[in-house]
């Protein structure tokens, strides 16, 4: 089920992602607040022993101290992913030219997506491989700030409320064969912090 129209989906810089992630940047994209806040939605939904994996990670994943079974990190830069230390291992793929991921179904507890939603050109298709992957009574927690890359951050991100992208990510979700189950809005001083948690809906 298409979301987005191929206007949507346009980005301002259309050359190679890869190339625009080549060097490693090992800043966060987000505040200090927000990366706790992080923190305390996984450990409210992490439990010892999960399988994760972390779609467009970095070198960090704001995870927290539980001792985690198997962590497979995914992204563009391999500095990056090889630089986290809670990664098992890790998958250099650019989601915006292949959307399959090579992994087994329902191999993971919990998908993790964070501060990186914004680039996906086509998000049914990758929400489809985390529903894909997910077990049945797992979870994928997306979160964002109002931070990006504008050039590379997808028309339809650019163009809506902070609101109106939370209402993108939960349309990702339902696409990938998944329900909404918690969103998180939170403003005050600093970034703002932003969550939608999705379950497969056999679990609902």
């Amino acid at each position: 089920m298409d979301i987005l129209s191929a206007l949507e989906r346009q980005k301002q810089d259309n050359s190679d992602d890869s190339r625009f992630y080549d060097s490693p940047r090992y800043v966060t994209h987000a505040d200090e607040a927000f990366c706790q806040r992080l923190t305390t939605l996984y450990d409210r939904i992490m439990a010892p022993g999960d399988r994760v994996f972390d779609a467009m990670g970095s070198w960090v994943s704001h995870f927290p101290k539980t001792d985690l079974g198997h962590v497979v990190g995914h992204g563009l830069n391999v500095e990056e992913l090889a630089a986290n230390d809670r990664y098992d291992e890790w998958i250099v793929q650019n989601f915006n030219e292949e959307q399959s991921l090579s992994l087994a179904d329902d191999a993971f507890d919990v998908v993790c997506c964070a501060l990186s939603v914004q680039y996906l050109q086509h998000p049914e298709a990758v929400f489809s491989e985390f529903g894909r992957i997910l077990d049945d009574d797992g979870a994928v927690v997306v979160s964002f700030t109002n931070r990006m890359f504008p050039t590379k951050a997808i028309r339809a991100w650019r163009l809506a409320s902070m609101d109106g992208r939370a209402e993108l990510v939960a349309s990702y979700l339902q696409a990938g064969g998944l329900s909404v189950t918690d969103r998180i809005a939170e403003g005050g001083a600093g970034d703002p912090f932003y969550a939608v948690v999705g379950q497969p809906e056999s679990t609902q």
